[in-house]
């Protein structure tokens, strides 16, 4: 285990300034929150949150110019794409996303309050997840490996699959035919949540990119985090619960037969 140095100090207390700058980021956001009544902003909180943290690493990082300039290219164009999806699909002109208005309805009058915990909360879980590009940052090898540029595909790919099982889901649903019915082509054939399978991915690449830095095992625990949100927090739970209440049994033949997140051949309907 690489024993702590002045540089490592510097690069923790980078990470706490990023947290002071997302939690400032995330309560300027709740109070336009507030104001439109529509806490979807807290999404796009959390994206430009990551985005200015992977920058602020690339800039002041103890790195090698060529680790800080990679970081910048990959971590920042995919940070910076989440942003401005996030902010012209859910902030601007979109109604409030059904699982901020259930809790609006569920806490009643004291729901600003609450929301401004879970702003706050994202700031958090901003500052947790990017405990790989702070790392990435930090790597002072003068040469990109092997190893990193493996990281660099699966990112690629996983990236590409994430946005052709977007497509795919987006093209079935256009066809009125298919209005009440469970999208089972491509790769909603193999898994019933492919994009999140492949936004896992993703992190799973930043934290393999990170790895060979000091302290890089650490950046694991974002991919960690981020399977534990997608599948039992917010992601799959959610999303499954919504598509019971629209599509009902047909959903759930669905289910018997498709694996939830890794892909994997479907099976055989017990049911029938």
């Amino acid at each position: 285990m690489p024993q702590a140095t002045a540089e490592d100090s510097v690069a923790w207390s980078a990470l706490l300034w990023g947290w002071a700058g997302s939690a400032v980021l995330l309560a300027v956001l709740h109070l336009l929150a507030v104001r439109v009544r529509n806490a979807n902003w807290v999404d796009v909180g959390w994206a430009m949150s990551l985005l200015g943290l992977v920058i602020g690493f690339a800039l002041t990082g103890s790195g090698s110019v060529e680790q800080r300039v990679l970081l910048g290219a990959v971590g920042g164009a995919w940070s910076l794409r989440l942003t401005l999806h996030l902010l012209l699909d859910r902030a601007f002109g979109e109604p409030e996303d059904g699982r901020y208005a259930y809790l609006r309805a569920h806490f009643g009058p004291r729901a600003n309050l609450h929301f401004a915990w879970f702003f706050q909360a994202q700031a958090v879980l901003a500052v947790a997840l990017s405990v790989p590009f702070l790392l990435w940052a930090s790597h002072d090898a003068a040469r990109v490996s092997a190893w990193q540029w493996a990281g660099v595909v699966l990112f690629v790919a996983a990236k590409v699959g994430e946005t052709v099982a977007d497509r795919q889901l987006a093209a079935w649903r256009r066809e009125p035919a298919n209005r009440g019915r469970t999208c089972r082509s491509g790769m909603w054939r193999y898994s019933r949540h492919p994009n999140y399978f492949c936004e896992w991915l993703i992190w799973c690449a930043f934290a393999w990119i990170a790895t060979p830095a000091p302290f890089g095992e650490w950046s694991w625990i974002a991919p960690v985090v981020m399977f534990v949100l997608i599948t039992r927090v917010t992601g799959i739970p959610y999303t499954e619960m919504q598509a019971l209440r629209s599509r009902g049994d047909d959903y759930r033949a669905y289910q018997r037969t498709t694996s939830a997140f890794f892909p994997w051949p479907p099976r055989a309907d017990a049911a029938h």
